[in-house]
């Protein structure tokens, strides 16, 4: 029979962990039954994603996301081999090649997870630095990417640059070679802007997910978003050019260029530029379509903001929805909740220093419908207090719906990225490009690149710009469109990455991230002390 004392011992020690518990956290203590959950699909997302599972798996979360490009998404949860997938684009009901593009059956919803910028990054060389602050038109963009631009000192890209000229270095466009939302996102926009650049490029109207690539052209295909960046960035990459998701360059360093929008302006997919080319988004807003929440970005394309940039659009989470899903059970369902918790609210204050942009509160008030239809499948789900009320957003402005706080607070755009004005350039030729992953969250620029938030003058004299917002005054970064002085942990709250959000988690009560593992540390460090003298003092006995 086990020993009475060391019974006792067990039990004092149960109770002395659940009083350390409600002493650090103010609530009762909790358990989550979490369950392994596992996705693939976008690598546009996948830097935010990668993130997000970062931070949820000190709560007991364990996701696993391995990218492999929207189509794989797409294909993988149709075939129940993944818990969700993500994708830039729904469903197309039938591919390009004539294939079933479909859930094959399977209960789904459209989640919008992430906001973000399609840019384009590039590798030109001028006495060994790389040149930066270049700008193009969309017509000049659709002719590179069609072969008929072939240099970079084309008179059209000397045109958008009001007269400066580039070497005459070859121009090697780098796409995706797999099925990829990037690239959809990029010929959809292609086939609405550039239409007759298009056309005659594809052979026909609309999107593609594979980027077609002649025979004989100097084009370089590559896998994910990750490849796509290695490419430009090798140092075979000099003259290269290719479209990713903006968070890739601001990672490795790399300028984008910066796009002439309807406005007649030349903007980077900041987070400010995106919020507010997004305001113009037009939202499938019926409950019961199939393809409730997915975008129509034509009016995006043509905002007239000068402050917006024209490839901005958001991404989806493939959410199972059935109550029979074979893949599914109440720990997974609990997973993919607090997941999407945490990724709606706390983990959009972190979408701008990684190169995206935070979700407007209509999408995340509406992705928390369809958060709640984990519930509805299986009731033992926990959905209570998840709703964007608890939500610490930037975009948000509280009780209006209608605004966006980072839309409201954009700044406006330096005279000399107008057209027919500057070029804007920074500290040099090569200077005042965008920044490194933490020299752009820390408001600096790239190493050798002239810091924008120290300084970073460009032609017309202007550095920072003071933007009067909703509630306060923001001074912006106009290289990185961060807030000077704030930086990936978020000092302003414009860009916030606290962790505050309150999970209430599935066996009752309310347990913060940070407070819960404090207190799961307290428990590692204190506890085998304590058993280890209680066994020893009873041994002695």
């Amino acid at each position: 029979m086990p020993d009475p004392s060391r019974r006792r011992a067990r039990r004092a020690l149960a109770a002395l962990g659940a009083v350390l518990l409600v002493l650090l956290t103010g609530q009762a203590p909790a358990f989550a039954a979490y369950g392994q959950i596992e996705g693939t699909g976008s690598t546009w997302s996948q830097v935010i994603v990668d993130q997000w599972i970062a931070d949820v798996d000190a709560n007991g979360i364990k996701v696993v996301y391995t990218g492999g490009g929207s189509s794989k998404g797409r294909k993988d949860f149709a075939s129940g081999t993944t818990d969700f997938g993500i994708s830039e684009i729904p469903y197309q009901q039938t591919d390009e090649y004539g294939n079933a593009d479909n859930a094959n059956g399977r209960q789904f919803a459209y989640l919008p997870i992430v906001a973000g910028g399609t840019a384009f990054t590039y590798h030109l060389e001028s006495g060994g630095q790389l040149v930066r602050d270049i700008r193009l038109s969309g017509e000049t963009i659709a002719k590179i990417f069609t072969s008929q631009i072939t240099t970079w000192a084309d008179p059209a890209i000397k045109a958008d640059n009001n007269g400066r000229t580039f070497p005459d270095q070859p121009i090697i466009p780098v796409v995706r070679s797999d099925g990829s939302g990037t690239t959809a996102q990029f010929t959809t926009w292609l086939d609405t802007a550039q239409p007759s650049i298009w056309r005659a490029y594809f052979g026909r109207s609309g999107l593609t997910s594979y980027y077609p690539k002649p025979s004989g052209s100097r084009m370089i295909g590559a896998s994910s978003s990750d490849q796509v960046m290695n490419t430009v960035a090798s140092d075979a990459g000099n003259g290269t050019i290719a479209y990713v998701e903006y968070s890739y360059p601001i990672n490795k360093g790399y300028p984008v260029v910066k796009v002439l929008n309807a406005a007649g302006v030349y903007v980077e997919p900041t987070q400010y530029a995106v919020a507010v080319a997004l305001t113009k988004a037009r939202i499938n807003s019926d409950p019961a379509s199939q393809n409730y929440l997915t975008q129509i970005l034509d009016d995006v394309y043509a905002n007239p903001d000068p402050r917006s940039y024209p490839l901005s659009s958001y991404s989806y989470m493939l959410l199972p929805t059935g109550s029979s899903d074979p893949r599914m059970t109440t720990n997974k369902r609990q997973s993919l909740v607090d997941f999407m918790f945490y990724s709606l609210c706390e983990g959009q204050g972190k979408a701008g220093a990684y190169g995206y942009s935070p979700l407007p509160l209509n999408l995340v008030q509406a992705g928390f419908e369809q958060v709640a239809k984990l519930g509805a499948a299986d009731p033992a789900v926990d959905v209570s207090n998840r709703d964007a009320t608890k939500c610490n957003n930037p975009t948000f402005v509280a009780g209006d719906l209608a605004r966006n706080k980072l839309a409201e607070i954009a700044p406006a755009p330096a005279e000399c990225d107008k057209q027919g004005a500057g070029p804007c350039l920074g500290a040099g030729q090569t200077g005042g490009g965008t920044g490194t992953a933490g020299g752009a969250a820390a408001g600096g620029g790239a190493a050798g690149g002239g810091g924008a938030a120290a300084g970073g003058a460009d032609a017309a004299g202007t550095g920072g710009d003071a933007v009067a917002g909703a509630d306060d005054a923001v001074t912006i970064d106009p290289e990185t469109g961060l807030p000077v002085g704030g930086g990936a942990s978020g000092e302003s709250d414009v860009a916030s990455g606290s962790v505050s959000t309150q999970i209430a988690r599935p066996a009752g009560g309310s347990v913060a991230f940070g407070a819960l593992a404090a207190a799961e540390l307290l428990a590692i460090v204190l506890v085998p002390g304590l058993l280890a003298v209680r066994a020893r003092r009873a041994a002695a006995l």
